[in-house]
């Protein structure tokens, strides 16, 4: 199973559209993971339309119309593996033992909000992955967001992509 995990995609704000390289990931996945702060609904469209299967949450900056689209924390059964999806996870300071804590039932975590790419492993063997952001970089050197493949319980191939710099 094929995945394609982002968040933060603050459109229009950040950009007018989502990168093509990324966009040219969409056939190519089974599974589409957005971990909020999308802003507009029309890319939640965009996704929803051109997707097989989204699994996406709402972040801090998404407004009314969105938050009763989607939910604050998304769960599913993926490639024998749980993930959970959600927008915050607090300071980088103690973030695996803080969620291992709170998602104990998990095996991987897939977070946004902060637009720095995180891949780390609490010692409870919970996954936490955040993709950065496709769209804005903030002190990062590039936009970028991941791939990875899940299956057989394991997840693998997870992959960090740098999108050109506009």
């Amino acid at each position: 199973m094929r995945l394609l995990i982002m968040s933060d995609t603050h459109l229009p704000k950040r950009a007018r559209e989502l990168p093509a390289p990324l966009l040219a990931e969409l056939p190519r996945a089974d599974v589409v993971l957005h971990a909020g702060d999308w802003v507009d609904a029309a890319t939640l469209d965009l996704l929803e339309r051109r997707s097989r299967r989204l699994l996406a949450v709402y972040g801090n900056n998404d407004g009314p119309e969105l938050r009763a689209r989607l939910p604050e924390v998304a769960y599913a059964d993926l490639g024998g593996l749980r993930f959970g999806v959600v927008h915050e996870t607090g300071p980088a300071q103690g973030r695996e033992a803080r969620c291992a804590a709170r998602f104990p039932d998990l095996d991987v975590l897939v977070f946004g909000h902060s637009h720095i790419p995180w891949d780390t492993t609490a010692d409870s063997g919970l996954r936490l992955l955040n993709p950065g952001s496709p769209t804005d970089r903030r002190r990062q050197p590039y936009c970028t967001y991941l791939t990875a493949t899940a299956a057989g319980g394991r997840l693998a191939d997870v992959e960090l992509h740098r999108l050109p710099r506009r």
